[in-house]
């Protein structure tokens, strides 16, 4: 099969939608499907260009990360792209990507389909602060409708967030299919090393933050935790591996709340170097994301023997299972603080539910997951084939 990636994120922009983007991309070809990606065009390059056309982009507003895509810039390959014979196109984003992906789709003649990252719902207000959260709220689920109910199938990260679109009024068919774990993911980091690198003493107490670093993420409310927990645990200390716009609020709270010698931002982390060495690093993952479709880094975490307190909302809620990894807490600063100490304060205990994890991450194979949207794929071609499609090769 010949399938066409469009998405208005990819690396060397580190986020949640450029890792799956990665991993389906390497398990697709893995099972022997060409894969393709048309992708903005950043001031440097992602390790592997393979197979990406890259296109002129310009800033976004208020986001000084991302790219729009120049639509004019693919449109003028379209002849190229005609001549690739693709089978389908599989949509990544929401904003540019999706209208020309849709776009695509008609003029190549073949079908459509778009996964669902992000939950809008409860991201625009962070961006938008000054327009009432009721409005976006009603706007994120009519933009979501609209495009949704534009497509020949869209894939969700949970079940949860399927429902959530069923309720919106999406009726395009719908398949859920998390990202999944690689292999590498479970190549043991080194935790000495990495502390070593980055000034952190072999003996402290560490939590771990792992991801972009923006306000839907609930960082502040872990800051609070953070604040709690020294109480008990005076050395802890909180690192935060990411970056993005809510470092400089986040930054301010943490001098503010006196957390300076307690709290770490060590930025972006080379996920293929690294990664597992920040996430070995910890004696607890901790997360209290509403917003996730799924929270690949709760499973990445997992996979490392870490430790996890968490909250189960939304995706999160489809990942997590209570002592297979974790222990689930209420966003509430006293029951998130106390299991933060307690398993602080109990080796044998985060050990045993640290091994826990791994094993348990081992069930959310990237193969497994590439397998499943082949499979749908084929679906989709079956349900929306018409004579010159049912000529294609598969």
């Amino acid at each position: 099969m010949k399938i066409l990636f469009i998405s208005d994120v990819y690396f060397p922009r580190i986020n949640g939608v450029s890792t799956s983007i990665e991993t389906f991309r390497h398990e697709l070809r893995a099972l022997g499907h060409t894969v393709h990606l048309i992708a903005p065009k950043y001031l440097t390059a992602s390790t592997d260009e393979t197979d990406i056309l890259r296109v002129p982009s310009h800033g976004v507003p208020r986001d000084p990360e991302d790219r729009f895509m120049r639509y004019s810039g693919v449109m003028q390959h379209l002849e190229k792209l005609r001549g690739e014979r693709y089978d389908i196109i599989h949509i990544q984003t929401p904003f540019v990507a999706h209208y020309l992906g849709t776009k695509l789709s008609g003029l190549l003649g073949i079908p459509c389909v778009e996964t669902y990252h992000t939950f809008f719902e409860e991201y625009l207000y962070h961006y938008i602060p000054f327009v009432p959260k009721p409005w976006l709220r009603l706007l994120a689920q009519r933009f979501s409708r609209h495009q949704g109910n534009s497509l020949d199938g869209m894939v969700v990260p949970s079940h949860p967030m399927r429902q959530v679109l069923k309720n919106y009024g999406i009726t395009t068919p719908t398949e859920v299919i998390p990202t999944g774990i690689e292999p590498d993911s479970f190549v043991l980091g080194d935790r000495a090393e990495f502390r070593r690198n980055y000034g952190i003493a072999q003996e402290r107490p560490v939590l771990l933050f792992v991801g972009r670093v923006a306000h839907e993420k609930n960082i502040g409310f872990l800051l609070k935790v953070l604040a709690q927990v020294r109480k008990a645990v005076p050395d802890v200390l909180f690192v935060i591996a990411g970056a993005g716009p809510a470092l400089p609020s986040l930054e301010h709270e943490v001098r503010e709340m006196d957390l300076s010698e307690n709290v770490k931002f060590i930025g972006y982390l080379d996920r293929h170097t690294e990664l597992n060495s920040c996430y070995r690093c910890a004696d607890l993952f901790i997360f209290a994301s509403r917003t996730e479709t799924q929270g690949l880094v709760l499973l990445e975490a997992m996979a490392q023997g870490v430790a996890v307190v968490s909250t189960a909302e939304l995706g999160t809620r489809d990942v997590l299972r209570e002592g297979a990894g974790v222990w689930i807490a209420r966003e509430e600063l006293a029951d998130f603080s106390n299991k933060v100490v307690r398993l602080l304060d109990d080796a044998k205990v985060r050990a045993s539910l640290g091994e826990a994890g791994r094993e348990y991450a081992h069930g959310w194979s990237a193969s497994q997951q590439a397998g499943r949207m082949v499979a749908f794929y084929h679906a989709v071609l079956s349900a929306s084939a018409v004579p010159e499609l049912s000529a294609l090769p598969l």
